[in-house]
């Protein structure tokens, strides 16, 4: 029996964990249908681009209750046993981004402070048929050929495993691009270097515009 009311974890948990060419898991619906109309109501209001940390934000309503099950050690315990790595232990840093900028999405694979890192996707639809898309990538230099396009549509979950090999990306998109991210890293200190990092590069944004 669970406790958490928007998360549905029986999708999470019968979603399969792919292997190549990385251990990564696609999602198609981990929000409870009933859920998703308050979800969509109380979505911050963000009007700058970028990921903002969960405390850069208000939260309000059942937004700040999906934000609570994402954060939780229930919910880590869940992804722990699909992984098959510890993931309770670890701290959590949560971003949220409304606003897309041409600049994001660049392949890359995620630093070495980073266990593991988990998107939910909150847009009603998407209608551009390659930008905005994550792909799961074999190289760091090309966006083909891909194993994996994950779809930004309202509910889809991906989460990857850090590895030296994670490379993804999406092409350049401008426009709104709902997506909330969760990192799982390793211990504390590197959980307030990206904490302080985000807020830099937020700074620089209010000067600089962009």
């Amino acid at each position: 029996m669970t406790s958490l009311s928007i998360l549905d974890v029986g999708a999470v948990r019968a979603a399969p964990v792919a292997h190549d060419p990385y251990h990564d898991v696609l999602c198609r619906q981990m929000l409870r249908p009933e859920a998703v109309p308050e979800l969509k109501r109380d979505f911050p209001a963000i009007a700058k681009p970028g990921c903002l940390t969960v405390d850069e934000i208000r939260l309000a309503g059942r937004f700040r209750d999906l934000i609570d099950e994402l954060e939780s050690d229930e919910f880590s315990r869940v992804l722990s046993e699909k992984f098959g790595t510890d993931l309770v232990s670890c701290p959590r840093l949560t971003t949220i981004m409304r606003r897309s900028q041409p600049k994001y999405g660049a392949i890359h694979t995620d630093g070495p402070s980073k266990v593991m890192t988990l998107l939910v996707s909150m847009n009603d639809a998407w209608d551009t048929p390659e930008a905005g898309r994550l792909r799961v990538l074999y190289d760091g230099e090309r966006f083909e050929p891909y194993a994996v396009e994950v779809p930004p549509t309202m509910g889809t979950m991906f989460a990857v495993l850090r590895a030296d090999n994670s490379w993804h990306g999406h092409r350049p998109f401008e426009s709104e691009r709902r997506v909330v991210q969760v990192a799982w890293v390793k211990d504390a200190a590197a959980l307030a270097r990206k904490r302080e990092r985000n807020r830099t590069a937020q700074f620089l944004k209010g000067i600089f515009g962009r």
